[in-house]
Order: C-alpha cells, then structure tokens, then sequence
C-alpha cells in the first residue's frame, strides 16, 4: 500500500481490482494473481516464503494513531499472494512478527516508510532488512519524476493496472474478490522490480547509498510515529 506522505496524504498506488493488462502491443490477458491464500490473525507455521519476501499493508486510512492495520499481504516471487487480515482486536502474529524481524530474510516494499512504521505501531515488529523500491526508483530513475507503484509496474515490467479499487473499506469482515485480488497486486509484482532496480543500482554506483537509505527506514517511521512526520530534523 503506497502513501506519497505518511500519514496524512493521499496515496498514488498500485490498483489492479478491474483487472491487470499488459500495456499497449501486448496482450491483455489477466496475469496475477495466480493464487490468494487468506489467513486470519497470523500466518501458519508450515508457510515458508524463502529468504526474499514482498510485503504489503492496507490500514483504515493514513493515520497510525488514528487508523488500525486491516491486511498484510505477503508474496515469495511465485505469482501466489498470501493475505493476513486482523480483526482490530488482536495483533500479537507471533509467527508473522518473526518472520518480519528475521535478519535471514529480505523484505521488500514499495514506500516502506509507511507500511514499517503500521507494523511496528501495531504488531510491534522492527522489521528488516528491508528493500524499498520507492527509494531504489527515486536514486536511479532520474529521468522522471514518476515513482508510484503504478508506474514502476508500467514503465519497467509492461504492465498496466486500473486503480478502481484505490479507496475501499479494509476493515470489513468479509474481503470482496476485487479487494482481494486488488491486495494481491500490491505484492506480486515486487520481486520483478527488486530484481531491475537492483541491475540499475549497480549500474549507476548506488546500491551502498541505497542500502543506507533503507537501514534508515526504521529509525524514520519512529520519527513518523512520534509526530516528526513532516518536519525536517536535519533543517537548520
């Protein structure tokens, strides 16, 4: 779930609840997800999703202190997507909370600033290491001011999605098939990207920059959490 600011503005975001299409000469076939697994409150022991994992989150709206966690959505590269929902009563997820904090796996986002700051606020996770590739898009895609996941999706992988389903109810009890398939989204195209803005980070002598950027990432959502989500700190 991409948010432009972290908690208080609105988000230009993956969205692919009418369907995914491949863009302009290719064909429009729908091609992920090709599976979506939903589990309530906590993933199950026996799910292993490697040492590279996407994550994704859906809150009630933009506000940590205000806005509860609703969804993560977990993707090991394969096309499958496996979706978490809390019913805002419990958020202990011992097995998910360890896997978020597992030093042995990768965690990729897309605007991680927001989605580590939820998980840390609500299931107390410190979740690393982490890749990002809203900040991997802003150090090497240079030529253009345009790092939504939307435009990742369509400028790096050919791929064009609607955003039909971009403002939705994730706390409902019962997820529609399009919230489904639109969270789905959010996750399964992210190893795809890590794996080009990896090549253009190295390319372009950034990837020890990058991965500063990224260690940073905690120590910025506890900024965002405890109200310097705008300001400045290191202004004079």
């Amino acid at each position: 779930m991409e948010r432009q600011s972290p908690w208080s503005t609105a988000r230009d975001r993956l969205d692919t609840g009418a369907g995914l299409r491949i863009a302009a000469g290719f064909a429009t076939d729908v091609l992920k997800p090709m599976a979506i697994k939903l589990y309530k409150g906590d993933i199950p022991a026996t799910l292993d999703l490697g040492s590279v994992v996407a994550v994704d989150t859906e809150a009630m709206g933009l506000k940590a202190s205000r806005d509860r966690l609703c969804l993560v959505q977990l993707s090991a590269g394969d096309g499958d997507a496996h979706l978490v929902q809390f019913d805002g009563s419990n958020f202990e997820a011992p097995r998910l909370k360890a896997m978020l904090e597992d030093r042995n796996i990768v965690k990729i986002f897309h605007y991680a600033r927001f989605d580590v700051g939820m998980l840390k606020a609500y299931l107390g996770a410190e979740v690393g290491p982490v890749f990002c590739t809203k900040i991997a898009s802003r150090l090497v895609r240079t030529y253009t001011d345009r790092h939504g996941l939307k435009d990742l999706v369509r400028d790096m992988l050919g791929v064009d999605v609607s955003k039909q389903q971009q403002s939705s109810d994730w706390g409902t009890p019962v997820l529609s098939d399009a919230q489904r398939q639109y969270a789905a989204q959010d996750v399964v195209y992210l190893h795809e990207l890590k794996a080009r803005l990896d090549q253009m980070l190295r390319r372009e002598g950034r990837e020890a920059l990058a991965q500063a950027c990224f260690a940073f990432l905690s120590v910025r959502a506890s900024l965002d959490l405890q109200g310097w989500a705008e300001e400045d700190i290191f202004a004079h």
